[in-house]
């Protein structure tokens, strides 16, 4: 049987006609809360990157990331040493206002990221139900095609970082919920029962007992969730966020293989300082 007799038999089910109707509708609905957050949000974001952090001397700026990476790393000077020149070269290569862009976009990203995936984590921990509903919404999340969230953040916030953001958002925060709820649920049976045989509160017995336990696992997801955003900076460029990735994306165009290189490698030396230093967070200093 052909394809066309099929879809005789069995009508095409409009799914790209409903997608767009509940796009519109959200659009419409919802326009309350998009527009002040691209006004608003934007705005901030704009003065974060093309100000606050531009207004720091780019060698205080290096300077105030090589202390945070020699203490962090337990008082070693690799880290550190390794922040300086990677970090120089960037300013070298004149690409400085691009990477606190980028810097802007992951940080903001990756907070936002663990502010909602932090109790989405703990939520399903305590309650099947929650376990059962978001897992399948992580799923989908997780697998969707990253260019694929590019679509609804330039349907609800047009183009420029806050739709980067957003895309960066849902891409990134599956990492922090899930090893949320993995932390909490492995915590130690044994030490649970003795706090509540202590009579601690649930309150109590979450942030003294469970999260503590848990911070090695929780630390892991924020690490997963921070070098996700960092992932998307190129992709969300392809939407007008600006920064390292918008570099990427011209030299690609152009076909500009120096220029896209070396915005590459400024990446790639932003990417391993911060998951060094969120990694060096997770552990104990001698």
């Amino acid at each position: 049987m052909s394809n066309e007799s099929m879809l005789d038999v069995v009508p095409q089910i409009p799914l790209a006609q409903w997608t767009e109707s509940a796009t519109e509708w959200i659009q419409e609905t919802f326009a309350f809360v998009f527009e002040p957050l691209k006004t608003y949000f934007g705005d901030f974001m704009d003065y974060v990157s093309g100000e606050l952090l531009v207004e720091i001397p780019p060698v205080l700026f290096i300077l105030i990331v090589a202390v945070i990476a020699f203490f962090v790393s337990g008082k070693k000077f690799g880290l550190a040493a390794f922040s300086i020149v990677g970090l120089w070269f960037v300013y070298n290569q004149g690409l400085w206002d691009a990477l606190m862009s980028t810097v802007t976009l992951v940080l903001l990203a990756s907070l936002l990221s663990v502010i909602i995936g932090v109790p989405i984590g703990i939520l399903m921990s305590k309650s099947k139900i929650a376990n059962t509903i978001f897992t399948p919404i992580l799923d989908f999340m997780q697998t969707m095609p990253a260019f694929v969230y590019l679509i609804p953040a330039v349907a609800f916030f047009g183009i420029g970082m806050v739709p980067g953001v957003f895309a960066s958002l849902i891409f990134a925060t599956p990492p922090t919920v899930r090893f949320t709820n993995l932390g909490i649920r492995q915590v130690s049976k044994d030490l649970v029962e003795a706090s509540e045989s202590f009579g601690s509160t649930g309150a109590q017995k979450l942030f003294k007992v469970e999260l503590p336990m848990a911070k090695s696992t929780i630390m892991a997801g924020i690490n997963q969730t921070v070098m996700l955003a960092l992932s998307m900076v190129v992709i969300a460029s392809m939407i007008g966020a600006p920064g390292l990735g918008s570099q990427v994306l011209s030299s690609l165009q152009r076909a500009s293989v120096g220029p896209g290189f070396v915005a590459g490698i400024g990446i790639v030396i932003l990417a391993i300082i911060i998951d060094r230093i969120t990694q060096n967070m997770n552990k104990d200093k001698e």
